[in-house]
């Protein structure tokens, strides 16, 4: 069947993935990737696909409604992925009401140039979908019960959760919203408005959390990408506190592949939680890039653990995340298919056979080149 479908932040980490997964998938859909191309937001990242005759890109902003409803309507979208947000904990804290704005509001705008849209066509929502990602932190945070002496990575097989012995809770779709960071309150107030929509208009919405992510084209703000680069200049670490906290990592073409299966087969109105059933403590992540980085770089094996600097922890830092995935393996069918160890290994060699990707990043060039490229349009 051919459809239109629109993913907001296309440009993006997660994203992009997504759209590259969907436009050599679905050779007989058209994918319209909108994007605001923020400092997040890179269209390098898409370059293997920019060429595709199924791939449109979409410069917009998805606060600004009139834009929403042109180009919903333009493109007759029949199902939406919404990526599109504010992501960085650290910058929320500083400016939350830029995170309100575009998660909130921008949210809200592309609920409601969907609903008018799809209410405006003889068949109304029949074949439409609203597919809402949001993040394991709305959750709030988990108790660390084991913090001692616990062996890493835990398995990946989700009938082995017995493994993950950072603690005996786990977040499951039904646990109560208790969000600590303006990022996670912005993100919480869209899933409410998101399945608002489904429950005064009877918008086919879904709704998907999902722990932290890693992989190839992650901007460098983010941990494991910091990390790389910094270990490959000699640049110190910044470990929060004593790297105690613990998360949950998912490699980003599983999530992508999650998308792509719930958005196919998954319930309207329900929700699915996406994990990578592998917990790691900060620090013992730290040590495993370290290891990694300088393996594949040549030097001596722990060469860069004196750049480990522990530094003032985050406001509100949570302890503990961690997400239970068994309702997806069980009515989906999906489950990680990496172990952390063949993830990590992959990601580090792309950071480190990229860094013409990365330098660009950290100079500002690809924003300058996109800025020259967008300013007459």
């Amino acid at each position: 069947m051919k459809r239109n479908i629109l993913v907001t932040g296309g440009a993006g980490f997660i994203g992009s993935h997504v759209v590259r997964l969907f436009v050599n998938k679905y050779l007989n859909y058209n994918i319209i990737n909108l994007d605001k191309l923020t400092y997040a937001g890179n269209l390098a990242n898409l370059r293997d696909i920019e060429d595709k005759p199924n791939y449109t890109f979409v410069k917009a902003d998805i606060t600004e409604l009139y834009e929403m409803r042109r180009i919903v309507k333009e493109y007759k979208i029949d199902g939406i992925i919404h990526l599109a947000a504010e992501s960085h904990v650290d910058r929320s804290i500083k400016d939350p009401f830029t995170f309100a704005r575009t998660n909130v509001m921008g949210t809200l705008a592309l609920l409601q140039a969907a609903k008018e849209y799809w209410e405006s066509l003889p068949e109304k929502y029949e074949g439409k979908r609203f597919y809402h990602i949001s993040t394991d932190e709305v959750y709030g945070a988990l108790e660390l019960t084991h913090p001692e002496g616990v062996p890493a990575p835990f398995t990946t097989k989700a009938s082995s959760m017995d493994d993950m012995a950072y603690g005996t809770e786990f977040f499951l779709e039904t646990t109560k919203y208790n969000p600590h960071s303006p990022y996670s309150a912005s993100k919480a107030s869209s899933d409410h408005f998101v399945r608002a929509y489904h429950d005064t208009y009877g918008m086919p919405t879904i709704v998907t959390n999902c722990s932290n992510n890693y992989g190839p084209f992650q901007f460098p703000e983010k941990l494991i990408p910091l990390f790389i680069n910094n270990i490959r200049q000699g640049k110190p670490l910044p470990v929060y506190g004593k790297g105690e906290n613990v998360r949950d990592w998912l490699f980003v073409e599983d999530h992508a592949r999650a998308i792509d299966l719930i958005f196919h087969e998954g319930k309207i109105a329900d929700t699915y939680n996406i994990g990578g059933f592998n917990e790691w403590k900060n620090i013992d992540l730290i040590r495993v890039i370290i290891k990694t980085v300088d393996r594949l770089l040549g030097n001596p094996d722990g060469h860069s653990e004196k750049l480990i600097t522990f530094v003032t922890d985050r406001l509100g830092h949570d302890m503990r995340y961690a997400i239970d995935s068994r309702k997806l393996q069980s009515e989906l069918g999906w489950e990680p298919s990496l172990q952390f160890e063949e993830g990590i290994e992959k990601t580090v060699h792309w950071y480190l056979e990229n860094q013409k990707w990365m330098d660009n990043i950290i100079s500002g060039e690809y924003e300058r080149y996109y800025e020259e490229m967008y300013k007459n349009k």
